[in-house]
């Protein structure tokens, strides 16, 4: 299956470029040239622009999957079925073992289905636990496994793990059956989560690396947006799961559409397939390919010639310069994930529509998202991911002060959101550029498992309330403020050329 970039011909490179260029003047522009990568390929065109669009399309089912047990498992009134009250009580009696629910809102969820309240309600919370722990399987397996045999191998595999889990998790039986499965699409979607990323990132060149790599959480929000209109007009919660598990057969499309990375290639030792693509990629983007193939051979063997064969992710801990740097980056990452769903839940959802609610709540990432992408280019990364992290610190110890009931409450709780939200597409952007190509994905698949781990913390440090109020709060703005004093170790890697070899990831 050959496919061509066709379209309307005043969209063209130079057009695009200029969309996305806020680079600012000081910048050493020799520095973005310095990649041999780009200089024959170039730093952004037609082709990188259309790979970018295929890999980005994956987003969706991701944030659908990873948001869904909103509406699989929404708060359902109940009653015991035996005792017949006037309304639905919602009280759990000791010899109760059937249930009858309210279905005004929706048909039939997995807590109607299963029963899982009073006694069994605890399963509910044990789903999302596992579908998180799934995650954070998936980043560290994909990862380890996109390093050793490319990019795109591992991700057409958890492109189609994700299909097959995704929709037989719509016929499962029991709860038994149907976490399990949950699990085997938690791993699949942290799978594409990591190597879509980091194959974008290699393809892109460093003058427009953080834009497009700040970009590529957009469809990550637009998912959680329209997650609503699948809960709105499916209220069955097979029906809406096999809904938001479909949509992945188009991705099966990707093993014609989807090459390998160049850059991969390279660092693998296999240049003549680097060289091919590389040479498609540039006639795309209107550049000479003369010249590609002696260059890139002498490229090949010097990359080849210097990188570590055996690089893993233990790799990163072999140095002191790179173990401070490695722990730095995953303690943000962890601040993000603990932060970001935990003051979501101490903060609480706005009464009212379900619906509605959601979608309220996934507006607030896309302004955060859009202002890191000025931020990143006109401060850089250490700046950026300071900056959020002190506005989310400082936001939430500031609620310690302030009446729980009061706006200004809830107004806090919002700003130190918006921060996370910057800070969660910096560090995408910052671990992509920082670890070497050797190990890039299980750098960034650890960077993801430790903020799996952060989200995982977050319900519990959040539940601190029925303790003491100020707790939550205090914990919420001393770790941010922690992960912004680490930055001070990290080098700002913005306009820099990608590091492949361990002994340049410590430059």
């Amino acid at each position: 299956m050959k496919m061509s970039w066709k379209g309307d011909t005043s969209l063209n490179n130079n057009n695009i470029k200029i969309m996305l260029e806020t680079e600012p003047k000081e910048v050493d522009e020799q520095k973005m040239n310095d990649d041999p990568l780009t200089k024959a390929i170039g730093a952004l065109g037609k082709w990188q622009i259309w790979i970018c669009f295929v890999v980005f399309l994956v987003k969706f089912p991701v944030a659908w999957h990873q948001m869904s047990i909103i509406f699989l498992a929404p708060p359902m009134n109940f009653t015991c079925a035996t005792i017949e009250p006037e309304d639905f009580d919602n009280v759990c009696y000791s010899n109760c073992t059937d249930y009858e629910y309210d279905h005004s809102v929706f048909k039939e969820t997995i807590v109607s289905e299963w029963n899982l309240v009073c006694d069994r309600q605890w399963l509910k919370n044990l789903t999302q636990t596992i579908f998180m722990l799934g995650i954070l399987v998936g980043n560290m397996m994909f990862g380890h496994l996109s390093d050793r045999y490319g990019r795109r191998l591992p991700f057409l595999a958890a492109v189609f793990l994700q299909l097959i889990s995704g929709v037989t998790t719509a016929y499962s039986v029991n709860w038994y059956m149907f976490t399990t499965l949950r699990f085997l699409l938690a791993v699949a979607t942290g799978g594409t989560m990591v190597t879509s990323f980091v194959l974008t990132m290699e393809l892109i060149g460093a003058k427009y690396r953080d834009t497009v790599g700040i970009i590529y959480q957009i469809p990550f929000n637009l998912g959680h947006l329209t997650l609503p209109l699948f809960g709105y007009y499916l209220r069955d919660w097979s029906t809406f799961q096999l809904a938001i598990s479909l949509p992945s057969v188009l991705f099966l499309s990707y093993y014609f559409l989807l090459p390998e990375s160049p850059r991969w290639l390279l660092t693998a030792g296999r240049t003549e397939e680097a060289v091919k693509i590389m040479e498609v990629a540039a006639k795309r983007n209107g550049l000479p390919t003369e010249n590609i193939a002696a260059s890139t051979q002498k490229m090949g063997v010097e990359v080849s010639g210097k990188q570590d064969e055996h690089a893993s992710v233990i790799a990163l801990f072999r140095t002191p310069k790179l173990r401070a740097r490695t722990i730095a980056i995953c303690f943000n990452w962890f601040v993000c994930g603990l932060c970001f769903f935990g003051v979501s839940q101490y903060i609480g959802h706005v009464s009212g529509n379900i619906f509605t609610n959601v979608a309220i709540s996934a507006a607030i990432q896309v302004p955060g998202t859009l202002v890191s992408i000025y931020a990143n280019r006109l401060l850089g990364r250490k700046i950026t991911l300071i900056s959020s992290n002190c506005v989310t610190g400082l936001s939430c110890l500031l609620i310690i002060f302030v009446p729980q009931s009061g706006a200004g409450h809830l107004t806090l709780g919002c700003i130190g959101l918006w921060g996370m939200s910057i800070s969660f597409a910096t560090v995408y952007l910052y671990a992509g550029e920082l670890f070497p190509t050797v190990v890039r994905n299980s750098g960034v698949g650890l960077s993801s498992t430790v903020a799996r781990i952060g989200s995982m913390v977050a319900p519990f440090v959040a539940t601190l309330a029925h303790t003491s109020a100020w707790l939550p709060p205090l914990a919420f703005g001393i770790v941010p403020l922690i992960g912004a004093a680490l930055c001070i170790i990290l080098p700002d890697t913005r306009g820099k050329k990608l590091p492949d070899t361990l002994e340049e990831g410590e430059a």
